[in-house]
């Protein structure tokens, strides 16, 4: 059986493929957009909406592959304050954020879920403290410059294996949650499953 991946993160496929399991990439025909206003809408915390968004992301390809093992993933980032970033409309849009985290403490929430047939079966959800250092009005325009193709679909504007780390003084928490996916709860999922060897 091979695992269905309902994303088209580099970092996620990256961590899948470094970690040998095997897995396809799907991606779902649904507007996450509309899906994310509707949640925020219930006023969902942070962990809450990146759970439902990772579910909505994996069921909307149950009723296409039926009997399928797929896993969505989702992730959101808040400030100390509780208000919760989107993902950069622009460049313009992502200095302005990355100013507002500068000096601050974020956290960044990473949501993973397994369905089948329709239905959940497994969840997760990890959440890292990420203390950004401060930031001259100067690196931030460079960091974008050399950075925004890689970022633009990043929560926080920043991939932590790359050119990102430069943006933190301090990181609690795991590592593969700020790339994308709670791996390690993930992987006994999968030996569960069946998809890896117990």
């Amino acid at each position: 059986m091979t695992l269905i991946l309902a994303s088209r993160s580099a970092s996620r496929q990256a961590i899948l493929r470094a970690a040998a399991v095997p897995y396809e990439v799907i991606l779902p025909d649904a507007d996450e957009d509309a899906a994310k206003a509707l949640f925020r809408t219930a006023n969902q915390d942070p962990a809450a909406l990146a759970l439902h968004l990772a579910e909505f992301k994996a069921l909307a390809l149950t009723e296409s592959h039926p009997g399928a093992l797929i896993l969505g993933s989702d992730q959101t980032l808040a400030l100390d304050d509780g208000t919760m970033l989107d993902k950069a409309k622009d460049k313009d849009d992502l200095a302005g954020q990355l100013a507002h985290m500068a000096g601050r403490t974020h956290e960044l929430i990473s949501a993973a879920v397994l369905v089948r047939s329709g239905q959940v079966i497994w969840q997760h959800v990890e959440r890292v403290r990420m203390s950004v250092r401060p930031l001259s009005a100067a690196f931030i325009a460079d960091y974008i410059e050399r950075e925004w193709d890689e970022v633009r679909w990043c929560v926080g504007g920043y991939q932590i294996e790359g050119r990102g780390a430069q943006l933190f003084e301090r990181i609690e928490g795991n590592h593969f949650a700020i790339m994308g996916l709670p791996l390690l709860p993930l992987l006994q999922a999968l030996r569960a499953e069946g998809i890896l060897t117990s």
